[in-house]
């Protein structure tokens, strides 16, 4: 049985996630979405709340599950049997820094990694990108899965509260 892992921090989840995590799950028998704590960003929701998100979104894929991680993915892998690492790739900026992750994380362990190319209409939105206009009280709607909307946009108006 092949197994991918989708991973990432997913803060929050966007229709550009979703567009990758869909196309890898008609390509491979099982996916899991790994949700992982990146200390570099400025989380907008807790690790727990985007694993419920994403349980929501994911639910209409049979073969899709969602799990924290923490550590190096490599080692998720090797403990969850998973054989392949699948990443969305929006830009060349993408394939760079990602082809390095790719050819370290097969040298640590053999794990391979398979390359998606994220649709057109969502290779400009990141999760970063979608923090931050909601932050400053954009309008985020179109970027996000229907039922992530809301819950983003109330956090998003707390951060502009606390800080006013």
């Amino acid at each position: 049985m092949t197994r991918a892992v989708c991973p990432g921090s997913f803060d929050p989840v966007t229709r550009g996630h979703l567009d990758v995590i869909g196309r890898t799950a008609r390509v491979v028998e099982e996916v899991v979405v790994a949700v992982g704590s990146n200390q570099a960003k400025t989380a907008l929701f807790s690790p727990q709340e985007r694993v419920e998100m994403l349980s929501e979104v994911c639910a209409p894929w049979d073969n899709v599950s969602v799990r924290l991680f923490s550590g190096l993915l490599v080692d998720f892998c090797v403990s969850e049997d998973i054989d392949v690492i699948s990443k969305g790739l929006r830009n060349g900026g993408d394939f760079d820094y990602e082809l390095q992750m790719a050819q370290m994380n097969r040298q640590l362990t053999g794990v391979e990694t398979l390359f998606v190319p994220t649709s057109p209409e969502w290779a400009y939105v990141s999760s970063s990108l979608v923090r931050e206009v909601a932050t400053l009280g954009g309008d985020v709607a179109a970027l996000l899965p229907e039922r992530v909307v809301a819950r983003t946009l109330a956090r998003a108006a707390e951060r502009r509260a606390a800080r006013d």
